[in-house]
């Protein structure tokens, strides 16, 4: 897939943090109640961390008990985009961001309404900027 923002893995590694890096580009989760924006409550917008692309408005975020950074959907249709995840033994959907191909988090189909879903972030995929 073609993304806007197309870096070799060496650039990446120059412009992430090491943490950001296994998150980002290589799929890494951080443990849960560990990530920064976990219980962030503040107005604002959420970015990817690798390249600065709208994800998330704070008035989605909600309280899921998961541990991680909870919204019920993205900001637009074409912010994130969804690829199967069949890493740990399970079927899953990936979120990555759908300007350059980072790996953000999953969603799952437990969340509120209006949505009903869980879109399940790593702190560490996520910049914030509050309003």
């Amino acid at each position: 897939m073609s993304h806007e923002i197309d870096r070799s893995e060496e650039e990446w590694r120059k412009v992430l943090t090491p943490e950001q890096y296994r998150v980002l580009r290589e799929a890494g989760t951080e443990p849960p109640f560990t990530g920064v924006y976990v219980d962030l409550e503040d107005d604002g917008l959420y970015r990817c961390a690798a390249c600065g692309n709208p994800l998330f408005r704070s008035d989605t975020k909600y309280h899921s008990g998961s541990g991680w950074p909870s919204f019920y959907e993205p900001v637009g249709p074409d912010a994130v985009e969804e690829h199967t995840d069949r890493s740990l033994g399970t079927v899953r959907t990936e979120i990555r961001c759908a300007r350059c191909g980072s790996h953000l988090g999953h969603v799952f189909e437990d969340g509120p309404q209006p949505t009903g879903l869980r879109y399940c972030m790593n702190s560490g995929a996520l910049d914030f900027d509050a309003e």
